[in-house]
């Protein structure tokens, strides 16, 4: 560990070497006799280094405050060498575009996901900084834009140039907020773009189909996981993602219910699945194979991440079903549709389904709302597919009136 006398006294050699101090810092003495600072850390497995000037310029103490200011960012999920540069470029008031979004991506990405903001940085270093990266944020108008967006629509990517225009408006209203733009442009160019088209999730809704589908799974003869997994796909209709990270820590037995986090939810609510005791029947069965570990259907590759996004569409693949037939998403749409058919409350359902709350008060307290009917509803659907499968349709049995 430095102090400042060891700092004196370190002479230099005829090659540069290094004294550290601890979580990272260190002194670098190089043969002239200067002494720089630097920081070691690693960001997305890579190692790097941060300077922080030289000694006595920069005192030890200061030296450390920088460091423990770095790791803070790093905790936060911040690049520090990314941060000391947009924010070096803005200090010296080259107020471009490129710097000002990379100013705003680290002051704000620390409350997104990784994922989200890997998607959000690539898009803009790949699809609008090489077109005015370079450019006063100011000179940029509608026009400019515009072209910048129909680059991205012209090889086909019509979704990807809405929510590249929706970075670059996030962006130019903190150029305002920060006094370095006067106005967002992208506020002309509504419907300059061609709307997107919304996917639709094949799926299959005729009642002997879905009893022809699950006998499929039943006979499914790929991998215990994922055999476990379809098999629970259709008890439960979650989105595919939510489905494959399930984890055991999430489920509780006394209640009969898996329970969701929010940040696992792709509305970031946290969401209930009442379990059905066909559902509980899954969990148990594959629970001596994977209870040890984490996750319920995890890699077969490594236990310590969960199955490939792949991998239910690859097994409906492997039992004949095409993508115009069916998805993973489309035990949802099954669900919905059979439901709604046979006259469960709409809401109950759309609850269930984990559709977004509009008012995001409401949505914090609503995860829980229509449980009771919600309980009801899921055993029923179990107990319908069941009859199905066994090439027995049944009427849902359904108490009138209030839940």
């Amino acid at each position: 560990m430095l102090t400042d006398t060891s700092i004196k006294n370190a002479k230099p050699n005829e090659k540069p070497y290094k004294i550290s101090d601890e979580r990272g810092l260190f002194i670098l003495v190089n043969p002239n006799g200067s002494k720089l600072w630097r920081f070691r850390y690693r960001m997305d497995g890579k190692e790097n280094l941060l300077s922080f000037k030289s000694y006595p310029e920069v005192s030890l103490k200061e030296a450390r405050e920088k460091r423990d200011e770095a790791r803070k960012m790093l905790r936060d999920g911040i690049d520090p060498s990314r941060a000391k540069k947009a924010q070096k470029a803005s200090d010296s008031g080259a107020d471009t575009f490129e710097t000002i979004s990379r100013e705003w991506f680290e002051k704000f990405s620390s409350t997104w996901s990784p994922s989200h903001g890997e998607r959000i940085i690539r898009r803009l270093e790949r699809d609008v900084f090489p077109w005015i990266g370079k450019r006063p944020i100011k000179e940029i108008n509608a026009p400019d834009l515009l072209s910048v967006l129909r680059r991205i629509e012209g090889r086909g990517a019509v979704e990807t140039a809405h929510r590249a225009s929706q970075n670059c408006g996030q962006v130019f209203r903190y150029a305002i907020a920060t006094g370095r733009a006067e106005r967002d442009p992208s506020g002309d160019l509504r419907g300059a773009i061609p709307p997107t088209k919304k996917t639709h999730h094949a799926s299959i809704t005729d009642p002997k189909e879905v009893g022809a589908l699950l006998r499929a799974i039943d006979g499914y003869e790929g991998g215990l996981i994922v055999r476990a997994a379809l098999r629970l796909a259709p008890l439960v209709f979650l989105r595919p993602g939510e489905l494959r990270k399930a984890e055991w820590k999430e489920i509780d037995w006394e209640k009969s219910e898996w329970i969701i986090p929010a940040e696992r939810m792709k509305m970031k609510e946290k969401h209930i699945v009442p379990l059905s005791c066909q559902a509980l029947e899954v969990f148990r069965e594959i629970q001596p194979f994977t209870g040890e570990g984490k996750y319920i259907f995890p890699s077969p590759r490594t236990w310590e991440r969960p199955m490939s996004d792949n991998a239910i569409l690859s097994a409906l693949r492997r039992m004949g079903y095409t993508g115009d037939q069916m998805t993973g998403h489309g035990f949802r749409s099954m669900a919905s549709t059979l439901l709604n058919e046979q006259g469960w409350n709409r809401d109950a359902i759309e609850r269930q389904l984990a559709h977004a709350e509009r008012d995001e008060i409401r949505a914090a307290y609503n995860y829980a709302q229509y449980l009771p009917e919600r309980r009801k509803m899921m055993q029923s659907w179990a107990d319908y597919l069941d009859g199905l499968k066994e090439a027995v349709i049944l009427p849902f049995q359904r108490k009138k009136g209030k839940i």
